[in-house]
C-alpha cells in the first residue's frame, strides 16, 4: 500500500530544504524608456537568488514581486515572475598554496520581467521575500526563521528634479573568492552604472522577511523592513568583525578572515549619487563561507594605468601576513635593473608604453606564488572643454578641448547638468544643448583614450534668462562739446541705442556720444529670442570747480592725503618742493609727506573744462621730552623725577603718590613699582602730543624673622637663626655681647653670667642698595640646671593673661611631649611643640574647675632626658 505524504508536510520539506541552503541575492532594475500609455515609464526588473550547489533543481520556478508606493507604502500590485535562467558557478582553479582546497560552488537562479508604472512623485519600492535562510550562520541568530527581503527603490521627483529615468547599478558576478580562516582575502563587489552616477559602497543591514509559514511571501510585506538579528560581535556594518572592511569607492571587501570557520551573511549597499543628490540604493546579499585552509598568494590589480606621470606605487593586494620575500619585475625589456625586493616599491618608467608587471612572493614555509598584471604608461592626458552661450532660449555650444599626448580620444560622454531635460546627455565629440530654464548648471565631460586613459572635466554654466550686458559705467560726467566713447560687452549680437541724439552709431555695441545736455542712453541687445536692455546716464556740465581745505598744520615725518572736492576726472599736482613730498601727482587724492612748510597746487580737468587750486601745509617738528632715567627706591622712601623738554606745555599722569605735578621735577613716593608718564605739547604747527615714561621700581619691604622668644640656662649654647624675605642681604646683631659673630644670620650665643636674667637681641637685614628690615628675640636665662617648669594653675577666662597652661623649657634642646589628663585618666591635651599650651577645652567644650595631672619630657642640650609629672589647677 502506498503512503501519501500530506501536502503541508511536502511543502514544509521543500521549504526546509531551501531554508538550509539559501545564500542570498539581489534585486535590480533598468529604465527602458517611456511606457506604452501616456505618463508611464517602462523598466526591466531582475531578481537573482544564490543557492548551495546541493540544492540544484529545488529553486523556485516563479517568484512574487510586490510594487509599493514609496510615499505611502500602499501595495499597488503583485507580479508573478518566471525563472529566466539558472546556472551553476564553481571555482575550478586555486592557488597552489591553498591547503586543503575548499569547495566554492553556488547555484544562481535569475528571474526577470518588464513592467510599466505610472509616473508619480514619490517613486516605487520593489520587493520580493523568501521565508528562511541556511541552517547554520555564525553572525546571525536563529537564521532559519528570519528569511530574506530583496528590495530596491525607483526614484520619482527629488527636490523638484525628475529621476524616474534612472537605472540601478549593474552588479558584477565575482562571488567565487577563496576565504581561508585567519588569512587575508579580497572580494570584488564593484558595480557599473548605466547613467554614470557616482557610486558609494558600504556594509549595511541584511533584511529579514517577516514570513515563516510559506516559502514565498504572497504578497510581500510592505516597507520598512527589520534587520536580521546579529550575534554579539557582529552587525550590519561589521558583518565579519572589525578586521574586515569595504572600500567605499571600489566596492572591494578585504581584510583578515575570522578565525572561526563557517558561513557569514554579508550585505552591501551601493548608493547612487547624481550631482551630490542620493537618488537610490541597491543591496546585494551573499553568504560567505570561511574555510579551514591556509593561503600564501600574490595578487595585483588587473590593470595599472598612469595618464599624468610615469611613477607607480605597487603593492601586493592579497595582504597575506606570512609572506617573507618579494620579487618584482617591472617589465622593462632589455633591462636587468627594473626589479625590486621591497614589499611596496615605487618605480618610474623612462619611456611610455605597455609593460607586463610580475610579482613572486614566498612564505617562511617555502610556499610561493606569482602573478602578472598590465601596466600602461601614457602621461599627458588632460580632459578639457570650452563652451559658448548665455541665454536659455538659445543653444549652448560645447567643444571638446581634451588632449592626449599618446593615442587619441575615442569616447565622449557629456552631462549638461540639465536634469529636467530628456536630452541632458550626449556622446559626440562636440555637442549642442539648449537649457530648459535659467540658473546655474554644472556641465561635465567624461573622455577616454585609445591607450586606456580616462578622466573628466567640469565647469559651472551660468544660464541667463536674457543676454548678458556689461556696461563700462552707469553714470558719468563730461564737459560740453566733448565726445565720450562707450564700449559695451554683451553675449547678444544685435544692438540698438536710443535716443538717436548726438550719437555716432545706434546699431553697434560700441558707440560715441556728444550730448550738450544731460542724457540717458539705453541699449537694447538681442540674442535669438532673448532680449534685454540697460541704461547709462551722461551728465553734461559747461565748467568744473576745485575746492581744497584751508591751510593746515602738520607734524614733520607724518603723512596724509589731500582731499579736493571736484567733478574733474584728471588731476596734476605740483608743490613748492618740486614734488618731492607727493607720492603720486596724478591721482585725485595724493599722499603727501612734507618735511617743511610746503604749498601744493592742483590743475584739474574734465575734457575741455578746467580749474585749479592750492593749499599750504605748515610743518613743525614733534616736540622732544625725556622723563628721566628709571630708578629703584626702598619701600617707604621717595624719588625725585627729572623731566627735560623743549615743549611749551607738559603734564604728568594722575597718581596720588606724585607730589608737585606742575613741576618738571615732582616728588614720587610710590608704594609699588609705578610708571610715570610725562606728556608734552607745542604751540607751533605740530599739534600732536609726545610722551615719555620713567619707571620707579619699589623694592618690597624686607621682612626679617629673628625666631621665637626662648629660654636657656647658664652656659647653654643657643643657636640663633635669622631669615629675610629678600636674598643677598647683610645681617647685624645687637648687642654683640655673648655672640660668637654678630655679622652673620646664625650666630651662637653662650651666656655665662648668672647676673643676667634676660637678653633681647635685635637683628637688622640690609641690601647693598640700603634697604633695611629688622626683628628681635627675647632670651630668658635661668641660673638653674636644665629644667621643665610647669605653672601650678591657670585661668582660661579670655582676658589675655594666664589663659594657657604650658611648660617653660630651660636648657632643653628637644621638647618631647606635654600631656594633661583628668582624674579619670582621660587625655585632655597633648603636644610636642614647645610654646604650645592647653586652653582648658576638650573638643571645643570648656572643662570644669578641677585639678588635672600633667606629664612633660624633654632632652637637654647635653643629651640628658628630663621627665616631670605633677598637678595643675584649672580655675574659672
Amino acid at each position: 500500500m502506498k503512503r501519501l505524504i500530506p501536502l503541508f508536510l511536502l511543502l514544509s520539506m521543500v521549504v526546509g530544504a531551501y531554508a538550509r541552503h539559501g545564500k542570498g541575492g539581489s534585486l535590480s532594475y533598468t529604465y527602458l524608456g517611456v511606457g506604452s500609455s501616456p505618463n508611464t515609464s517602462k523598466y526591466s526588473v531582475v531578481v537573482q537568488h544564490y543557492v548551495n550547489c546541493d540544492l540544484i533543481g529545488n529553486e523556485l520556478f516563479n517568484i512574487i514581486l510586490g510594487v509599493y508606493d514609496a510615499g505611502s507604502s500602499i501595495l499597488l500590485r503583485t507580479i508573478s515572475v518566471s525563472r529566466s535562467s539558472a546556472q551553476t558557478i564553481q571555482k575550478q582553479q586555486f592557488n597552489g598554496c591553498i591547503n586543503p582546497v575548499p569547495v566554492i560552488c553556488f547555484y544562481l537562479a535569475t528571474y526577470s520581467t518588464v513592467i510599466e508604472l505610472p509616473d508619480n512623485n514619490a517613486g516605487y519600492v520593489l520587493t520580493e521575500q523568501e521565508c528562511c535562510r541556511a541552517a547554520v550562520i555564525l553572525n546571525i541568530s536563529n537564521p532559519t526563521s528570519v528569511g530574506f527581503t530583496y528590495m530596491n527603490t525607483i526614484p520619482g521627483v527629488i527636490n523638484g528634479v525628475v529621476y524616474r529615468n534612472n537605472s540601478s547599478p549593474i552588479l558584477a558576478l565575482k562571488d567565487t573568492a577563496v576565504i581561508c580562516h585567519n588569512a587575508p582575502f579580497m572580494i570584488d563587489f564593484g558595480a557599473t552604472d548605466k547613467d554614470h552616477d557616482s557610486l558609494s559602497y558600504s556594509f549595511c543591514e541584511a533584511f529579514a522577511s517577516g514570513v515563516q509559514q510559506q516559502r514565498q511571501a504572497d504578497p510581500p510585506l510592505p516597507p520598512p523592513y527589520a534587520s536580521v538579528p546579529y550575534n554579539a560581535g557582529f552587525s550590519g556594518s561589521s558583518p565579519m568583525g572589525n578586521s574586515v572592511r569595504i572600500n567605499s569607492k571600489t566596492g572591494i571587501i578585504s581584510g583578515t578572515a575570522p578565525a572561526t570557520t563557517g558561513a557569514y551573511v554579508i550585505a552591501v549597499c551601493i548608493d547612487e549619487f547624481r550631482k551630490g543628490v542620493q537618488i537610490g540604493s541597491t543591496k546585494k546579499e551573499v553568504l560567505i563561507t570561511v574555510a579551514d585552509c591556509s593561503l600564501t598568494a600574490a595578487a595585483l590589480d588587473p590593470l595599472y594605468i598612469n595618464c599624468s606621470n610615469s611613477t607607480f606605487n605597487f603593492e601586493n593586494q592579497s595582504m597575506a601576513s606570512n609572506i617573507t620575500a618579494y620579487y618584482w619585475d617591472f617589465g622593462v625589456k632589455a633591462s636587468t635593473s627594473d626589479t625590486s625586493s621591497e614589499p611596496t616599491p615605487t618605480y618610474t618608467y623612462k619611456d611610455t608604453g605597455t609593460y607586463i608587471l610580475k610579482l613572486r612572493v614566498s612564505s617562511s614555509s617555502g610556499c610561493s606564488d606569482s602573478t602578472t598584471s598590465t601596466v600602461k604608461v601614457y602621461p599627458g592626458f588632460t580632459p578639457a572643454f570650452s563652451f559658448t552661450g548665455s541665454c536659455y532660449q538659445a543653444p549652448f555650444n560645447f567643444s571638446d578641448r581634451s588632449y592626449a599626448a599618446y593615442g587619441s580620444i575615442n569616447s565622449w560622454f557629456w552631462d549638461f547638468g540639465d536634469e529636467s531635460s530628456s536630452l541632458n546627455t550626449a556622446t559626440t565629440q562636440n555637442a549642442t544643448h539648449q537649457y530648459t530654464a535659467s540658473g546655474t548648471r554644472t556641465a561635465t565631460l567624461q573622455v577616454t583614450s585609445t591607450k586606456g586613459c580616462s578622466g573628466s572635466a567640469s565647469k559651472n554654466i551660468t544660464v541667463n534668462d536674457k543676454p548678458e550686458i556689461l556696461l563700462p559705467f552707469k553714470d558719468t560726467l563730461i564737459c560740453a562739446d566733448d565726445k565720450l566713447p562707450i564700449v559695451v560687452t554683451s553675449t547678444g549680437n544685435i544692438a540698438t541705442w536710443t535716443p538717436n541724439y548726438n550719437i555716432i552709431n545706434t546699431s553697434s555695441l560700441s558707440t560715441v556720444v556728444y550730448p550738450t545736455d544731460t542724457t540717458v542712453y539705453t541699449i537694447t541687445v538681442r540674442e535669438l529670442g532673448c532680449v534685454d536692455s540697460a541704461s547709462l546716464k551722461v551728465n553734461v556740465v559747461d565748467h568744473i570747480t576745485v575746492k581744497l581745505s584751508p591751510d593746515t598744520s602738520f607734524c614733520k615725518g607724518d603723512s596724509s592725503f589731500l582731499h579736493p572736492v571736484s567733478d574733474a576726472l584728471a588731476y596734476n599736482w605740483q608743490s613748492s618742493d618740486n614734488g618731492a613730498s607727493i607720492y603720486d601727482s596724478h591721482v585725485k587724492q595724493p599722499l603727501i609727506f612734507p618735511s617743511a612748510t610746503t604749498t601744493y597746487h592742483v590743475a584739474a580737468s574734465l575734457g575741455h573744462c578746467k580749474d585749479s587750486g592750492s593749499i599750504t601745509v605748515n610743518v613743525s617738528p614733534y616736540p622732544s621730552v625725556i622723563a628721566g632715567n628709571d630708578t629703584t627706591i626702598c619701600h617707604g622712601t621717595g624719588a625725585v623725577l627729572s623731566a627735560v623738554t623743549n615743549a611749551a606745555y607738559f603734564s604728568w599722569n594722575e597718581d596720588p603718590y606724585l607730589l608737585h605735578r606742575t613741576s618738571l621735577t615732582p616728588d614720587a613716593y610710590p608704594q609699588v613699582t609705578t610708571a610715570y608718564i610725562v606728556t608734552v605739547k607745542d604751540t607751533f604747527f605740530c599739534p600732536k602730543p609726545v610722551s615719555d615714561t620713567m619707571i620707579v621700581t619699589v623694592v618690597p619691604p624686607i621682612v626679617v624673622n629673628a625666631g621665637n622668644d626662648t629660654s636657656v640656662v647658664i652656659n647653654q649654647p643657643l643657636q640663633l637663626n635669622a631669615t629675610s624675605s629678600t636674598n643677598s642681604v647683610n645681617f647685624t646683631w645687637t648687642p654683640s655681647v655673648f655672640l660668637n659673630n654678630p655679622l652673620v644670620a646664625n650666630p651662637v650665643a653662650v651666656i655665662g653670667s648668672d647676673e643676667v636674667e634676660w637678653v633681647e637681641y635685635h637683628v637688622t637685614a640690609s641690601t647693598n642698595a640700603g634697604c633695611k628690615g629688622s626683628d628681635s628675640i627675647l632670651v630668658k636665662i635661668f641660673s638653674t640646671q636644665p629644667e621643665l617648669f610647669v605653672p601650678s594653675a591657670f585661668t582660661p577666662n579670655g582676658d589675655g593673661r594666664n589663659d594657657l597652661i604650658k611648660p617653660i623649657p630651660a636648657g632643653i634642646a628637644h621638647f618631647n611631649y606635654f600631656r594633661i589628663y583628668n582624674r579619670w585618666g582621660q587625655l585632655m591635651f597633648a603636644t610636642t611643640q614647645p610654646g604650645a599650651g592647653w586652653d582648658g577645652t576638650l573638643n571645643g567644650s570648656k572643662q570644669p574647675t578641677a585639678t588635672y595631672i600633667y606629664a612633660a619630657e624633654g632632652t637637654d642640650y647635653k643629651g640628658r632626658v628630663i621627665s616631670r609629672k605633677g598637678t595643675i589647677v584649672l580655675i574659672r
